[in-house]
């Protein structure tokens, strides 16, 4: 499952990333997404749900859901 498949205040834990792209990976790994981090959704824009906010260890993130569709999770 990715995380951009997750319903509001569904939490999951980052189990892996999609290497279809390694520079979004790289990019996802600078802003502080990592194996084993929990993250929540909390709010999804009104277009397509798009962008998506979201808890990260204690931070807030905005991303958007082609960015969100390369994280892999397992629901908690």
């Amino acid at each position: 499952m990715t995380l951009s498949e997750l319903s509001l205040n569904q939490k999951a834990r980052i189990i892996d990333f999609d290497s279809y792209d390694s520079v979004l990976e790289t990019r996802l790994r600078e802003i502080g997404f990592a194996e084993g981090d929990q993250v929540t959704i909390l709010h999804f824009g009104p277009f397509g749900k798009n962008p998506m906010s979201l808890k990260l260890n204690d931070a807030l993130i905005a991303l958007r859901r082609r960015e969100a569709q390369a994280i892999i999770v397992e629901i908690i």
